[in-house]
């Protein structure tokens, strides 16, 4: 069985060595910009380095704007909730002013001085006058 089993094996090796692999040939890669613009060396390390400086003042410009937009909206949120704030005040400003002409009615004068011990004259007001003569002679 020892045997058997050798020949067994050496077979599957032979039939392993017979597989041949085939190889994947290369994609072919299509000739447009980007590919041009990477593989021909458009871009090289001297060309990137003279231009770094250039790109670090245009990355600086992007965060201005950037914090410039949250700056501007922070303010236009600032703006929205003072307006709100103004047009509650005025509308306790006009309820305010509302209660107090209610207020200052001569029947609620009347009522509140009532309270007081303060009543309302029921005789008509009657005209003062004095007498030249008798401002002289005092």
């Amino acid at each position: 069985m020892t045997n058997r089993l050798r020949t067994e094996i050496q077979e599957e090796e032979e039939v392993e060595q017979d597989i041949v692999v085939e190889e994947k040939t290369a994609r072919e890669i299509p000739d447009n910009f980007f590919t041009q613009f990477f593989s021909r060396s458009f871009i090289t390390t001297e060309r990137a380095t003279s231009a770094l400086p250039f790109v670090l003042y245009i990355a600086l410009l992007g965060m201005i704007y950037i914090g410039n937009m949250h700056l501007a909206e922070k303010t236009i949120r600032d703006i929205d909730n003072l307006s709100k704030e103004v047009r509650e005040r005025g509308w306790d400003y006009k309820t305010a002013k509302a209660d107090m002409a209610f207020k200052s009615t001569l029947t609620e004068v009347a009522k509140r001085a009532d309270t007081l011990g303060v009543r309302q004259s029921v005789e008509p007001p009657q005209k003062i006058t004095v007498k030249e003569e008798e401002q002289n002679g005092n």
